[in-house]
């Protein structure tokens, strides 16, 4: 149950990693920052998704 936690906080980083992507290479003129944005609220909704499901999932391993 505890991989499940630190994978949880791993989407964290990887969308702290992509919003600075976006960030550096917004002046390229390029797609790629829109690309990075979109991949960082990719990680920012598996984040909450994936807390949400394991607190459903503790919860019901309590009852």
């Amino acid at each position: 149950m505890k991989l499940l936690q630190f994978f949880q906080y791993v989407y964290l980083f990887f969308a702290a990693l992509f919003i600075y992507d976006a960030v550096v290479s917004w002046n390229d003129g390029t797609n790629r920052s829109y690309i990075s944005m979109v991949f960082a609220a990719l990680s920012l909704f598996m984040f909450f998704f994936r807390k949400r499901f394991r607190k459903k999932f503790e919860d019901r391993n309590k009852q």
